[in-house]
């Protein structure tokens, strides 16, 4: 079986880079990768990553316990139920929206956290609470009408 020409030409380049590439290990090895040393690198206050070590002299000292690993601890703040207006209520779906009187944020509500009877311009007094996208209104009482 004889071999085309464009394989033998193929067959060459791949020696050649083959030798090409034992080459460059062969002077990598004769030149050395350097020492440990050589290889280690630090990182700056900055967070810049260099070659010289840190100067000692200049080192800050944290106070441990102000770092927060989690979620910081809920402090007891005495939770003054907010005035509001119920500006959408969708009756089918069991969710609507209340606008706080004091500061015209709308918050989300569930049919679950407020009175079966709820319609749409009602005033409410709420309580917030985190939900997975934001605060919602929670423990809704309606106000008696003036």
């Amino acid at each position: 079986m004889a071999i085309s020409p464009s394989k033998r030409e193929l067959e060459k380049k791949k020696q050649s880079k083959k030798q090409e590439k034992l080459k460059r290990k062969e002077e990598r090895k004769a030149n050395g990768s350097g020492s440990f040393e050589d290889m280690i690198a630090y990182v700056d206050e900055n967070g810049n990553i260099t070659d010289t070590p840190p100067d000692l002299n200049k080192k800050e000292k944290i106070d441990v316990e102000s770092i927060a690993v989690s979620t910081p601890k809920k402090e007891e703040v005495e939770e003054v139920p907010l005035q509001g207006r119920v500006e959408f209520f969708n009756e089918n779906k069991g969710f609507g929206f209340i606008k706080d009187l004091n500061s015209a944020e709308k918050y989300f509500f569930h049919i679950s956290s407020a009175p079966d009877n709820i319609e749409e311009g009602n005033k409410v007094i709420f309580e917030l609470e985190r939900g997975q996208k934001g605060m919602n209104a929670v423990r809704i009482t309606l106000q008696p009408k003036a």
